[in-house]
């Protein structure tokens, strides 16, 4: 059972350390907010399944700490980015489509219509 909970953290911190580096690499701040968010959010579901492995008795509170983690991960990350985006934070050359922009003009196009 060490074995295998040593692996699972090993893992984790295999996926913990890619979304730092991640964070690192990446060209502008929407690409950065998605590698560190579900890079993150797999190392840290696999680091609980480890210590899972290593302490049982754990598992209702590594549980509810692995629900956390799922909720507000991803939750974080869109508000980042919808905040960056409102303040017009640029995105890298290659990114050809900004779906919210073309979302946002559609908007203001029907409102202005009215």
């Amino acid at each position: 059972m060490q074995l295998v909970g040593s692996i699972f953290i090993l893992l984790g911190a295999f996926f913990l350390f890619s979304a730092g580096l991640g964070l690192l690499r990446m060209p502008d701040t929407f690409t950065r907010i998605q590698a560190g968010t579900k890079a993150s959010t797999l190392g840290n579901i696999l680091v609980l399944v480890g210590i899972g492995f290593y302490h049982p008795d754990w598992a209702l509170k590594l549980l509810v700490v692995g629900y956390f983690v799922l909720m507000t991960n991803p939750l974080s990350s869109h508000a980042l980015s919808r905040a960056a985006h409102a303040r017009h934070v640029p995105m890298a050359p290659p990114t050809m489509v900004d779906a919210l922009r073309d979302e946002d003009e559609a908007r203001a196009r029907e409102q202005a219509s009215r």
